[in-house]
């Protein structure tokens, strides 16, 4: 498996680093496009998309670093992204923050926004996991030449699959097919005429959460924390907050606080 697209003199060119950049662009156009219709400003949303991606990738490079410091006992390595040793977690919390400090600032709707970005998030990161193909990593347990033919998955997967001779579980692929089914569910619910603000996001939450949760029982690369699988840990916590959220949001009228209605607010700097 070649992890470059091409190769200029000392000039290397990887998958992973175009995937991450090609996740974020369509993420931001699908955002800017939704955010549109109920009358956001193309300035403030790509604004916001921009500074919450960028925190967001050094906020899962700083996570997945604090959890191998052992790995980086040369300093600039850590500065090298484009290898590999990013964690989505890091992403989603950094990135987050980032996001509630700007609306805070523009005095913009906060879970509102949220609506808007979790399903562009989740395409992100389904096509995110692919890098993680062409670099050989986030994969599952040893398995066999045969196990992987049963699952009537595309050659050059399987034989991705072939690290050192050794078979493992394309556990990127699970992962990358169920957040795409998690982005078509949320872009149906948003359509509903019965969805409330929040929902959307709750939603992102427990479903990520969930595939997250399971796909970790499969891993071999998991980041610990003492004898637990930190992955599963935010799972179980990001599940639990979206199971909040549709509690909070199922409380309100039938009519009220709907994700479809119009706000009518026009953000301006």
């Amino acid at each position: 498996m070649n992890r470059y697209i091409f190769t200029i003199g000392n000039i290397k060119i990887e998958w992973y680093s175009i995937l991450i950049v090609l996740g974020a662009i369509i993420a931001i156009l699908m955002i800017i496009k939704e955010a549109k219709r109920y009358n956001y400003q193309a300035d403030f949303t790509f604004n916001l998309c921009f500074w919450t991606i960028i925190v967001g990738i050094i906020g899962a490079r700083i996570y997945y670093v604090l959890f191998n410091l052992d790995l980086y006992s040369n300093f600039l390595d850590i500065f090298k992204i484009w290898e590999g040793g990013l964690a989505i977690h890091g992403g989603i919390i950094f990135g987050l923050i980032t996001c509630v400090l700007y609306c805070k600032k523009y005095q913009v709707r906060i879970i509102r926004f949220l609506d808007f970005i979790t399903p562009a998030l989740l395409l992100a990161q389904a096509i995110g996991r692919w890098g993680n193909f062409f670099n050989q990593e986030a994969h599952g347990a040893a398995t066999t030449l045969g196990h992987l033919q049963d699952l009537h998955i595309p050659n050059f997967i399987i034989k991705g699959m072939n690290i050192g001779g050794i078979y493992y579980e394309p556990t990127f692929l699970y992962e990358s097919l169920l957040c795409l089914i998690g982005v078509i569910l949320i872009l149906i619910v948003r359509r509903l005429k019965i969805t409330k603000v929040g929902q959307p996001t709750a939603i992102y939450l427990m479903w990520y959460g969930l595939i997250r949760f399971f796909i970790e029982y499969m891993r071999t690369d998991s980041l610990m924390l003492g004898g637990f699988k930190m992955a599963q840990l935010v799972s179980v916590i990001m599940i639990i907050i979206g199971v909040i959220i549709i509690m909070i949001t199922s409380r309100k009228g039938r009519y009220e606080d709907l994700y479809d209605q119009d706000e009518n607010q026009t953000v301006r700097f």
